[in-house]
């Protein structure tokens, strides 16, 4: 059987791989230093899986993870913007040399296929639309800059050293299990959580900059096409839903599923922010037959419905 390693398994996005693999009957193993992953987000499936505490900064940890792994589906990261602002070289440290460390332990381990999850984030404060990934990356935070490099590094092994893999630039992800309590939170979560309360929302900026959001289980699905495919073997692709939805329709929406009015909080503009993302996701269509199924407005109420039941 097949063992699938997931690093960074027990966090948002990981976690929702990890239990996609776990329906699909397969051997699953996480790595994960719980810095922001939560072993709550595991427990409905916790007794299936294997779970080892380490970090993908020692290399000592990610060789024994990698170590029998058919396929790596490598999360881990450092994911935020504004974090990676306030913290450049912790940006570098987890998403340059931890991804570096993923990749030489999967060589040495004969893993079969790395997928990295890159970030729509490398294209910067783009003006050309839709974004294809054929245009000239333009990284404006210390976070893009890490996305970018670690990419490379995935593409360079594939061309190098036979070690094939496949990068996919996610577009503003957002699901269950998505953490909304820090000041480094995704906007959705944040503003369902606020939502809830019945308190302010908060809005950096005008609200009128706008997102091509990606519901989770798009990306998930994403992951295990590319794992399984040889067509995708030294390739990057855009994971999004297509089109592009501002902030202040979000809240309009999160109006509209709970019957109520939410007064808004305008913030000043956060620092590495952008003014659009708008993916063209034609390539990934073409070359894997890849579709997005869930639409973000459908995306959305399964969020909110979550949070209903996961609050407290």
């Amino acid at each position: 059987m097949n063992m699938w390693l997931v690093t960074g398994g027990a966090g948002f996005i990981g976690s929702n791989i990890v239990e996609e693999l776990i329906k699909m009957g397969e051997k699953v193993r996480i790595i994960d230093n719980f810095s922001a992953g939560k072993i709550e987000n595991l427990s409905d499936f916790q007794d299936k899986i294997e779970i080892i505490k380490g970090d993908i900064r020692n290399y000592d940890d990610i060789r024994k993870a990698a170590k029998d792994a058919t396929y790596v589906l490598h999360q881990a990261a450092m994911r935020s913007v504004p974090k990676s602002v306030d913290d450049p070289r912790g940006a570098n440290d987890n998403n340059i040399t931890g991804t570096l460390n993923v990749l030489m332990a999967s060589k040495e381990n004969g893993v079969k296929k790395l997928v990295y999850a890159s970030s729509s984030s490398v294209y910067g404060d783009c003006k050309v639309f839709p974004q294809k990934e054929s245009l000239c990356p333009s990284p404006i935070s210390p976070y893009a800059v890490s996305k970018l490099a670690a990419e490379h590094y995935c593409v360079m092994f594939s061309k190098t050293f036979g070690l094939p893999t496949t990068s996919l630039r996610y577009f503003n992800v957002f699901g269950p299990k998505q953490p909304p309590e820090s000041m480094y939170s995704a906007v959705i979560p944040k503003f369902i959580e606020l939502a809830l309360n019945k308190k302010p929302i908060e809005v950096h900026w005008d609200g009128k900059q706008t997102r091509d959001f990606t519901y989770v289980k798009n990306v998930v699905d994403a992951n295990i096409m590319a794992a399984l495919s040889s067509k995708a073997d030294g390739k990057v692709y855009n994971i999004a839903c297509q089109s592009t939805i501002s902030l202040l329709d979000i809240i309009g929406l999160l109006e509209k599923f709970l019957g109520y009015k939410l007064e808004r909080k305008f913030m000043p503009k956060r620092a590495g922010d952008v003014r659009k993302t708008w993916a063209d996701i034609s390539l990934i269509k073409k070359e894997l037959g890849y579709k997005p199924k869930i639409s973000f407005e459908e995306g959305l109420l399964k969020t909110l419905e979550w949070f209903k039941n996961n609050r407290g």
